[in-house]
């Protein structure tokens, strides 16, 4: 089985709620002999969706490789003005170069959702990335994780505590 992490927005820091969901979902998938890998959008330069343009960038190519082998997807989003971020959504838009696959954009693929928010709307961008991956013919995950910071990260000391919301 063959796993992808895509993590949803562009943050660097290595103690961003990203980066530590992405390293302990990478640690426990890892530790079960899981092939997984994490696209991050930080670490790509994913351009704006053109279809007009004959030539696709081969970034773009190598991204749809990527999401097209994973059996199973973890979508890692915070919560941006009541939706995903737009690199994330231009991301997955440029699924659309696979339509006419025998299996187009996500066909059958099984999706995990977790989204992160300063308030009480993470919910919010868990319907969002439903709906999303609903129309690229994939499956989400019955059990979401919607994230309130405040519950994640102790604000006295900083640690992960990830574990205790699982």
């Amino acid at each position: 089985m063959k796993t992808l992490i895509f993590v949803g927005n562009s943050s660097n820091s290595l103690h961003s709620i990203s980066a530590i969901l992405a390293d302990y979902l990478n640690d426990k998938l890892t530790a079960k002999g899981i092939d997984t890998r994490i696209f991050n959008l930080n670490d790509s330069v994913i351009p704006l969706l053109d279809l007009k343009h004959k030539e696709i960038p081969s970034i773009v190519k190598r991204m749809t490789e990527l999401f097209l082998s994973a059996d199973l997807h973890f979508w890692l989003s915070p919560l941006y003005h009541g939706s995903i971020p737009g690199t994330m959504k231009n991301c997955l838009d440029w699924l659309e170069i696979t339509a006419k696959l025998p299996k187009p954009y996500l066909t059958d693929k099984r999706i995990g959702l977790i989204c992160w928010a300063d308030g009480s709307q993470a919910l919010n961008d868990i319907t969002t990335m439903e709906n999303i991956v609903k129309s690229l013919r994939a499956w989400s995950i019955p059990y979401t994780l919607p994230i309130l910071k405040k519950d994640f990260i102790n604000p006295i000391n900083t640690h992960r505590n990830f574990t205790n919301l699982c």
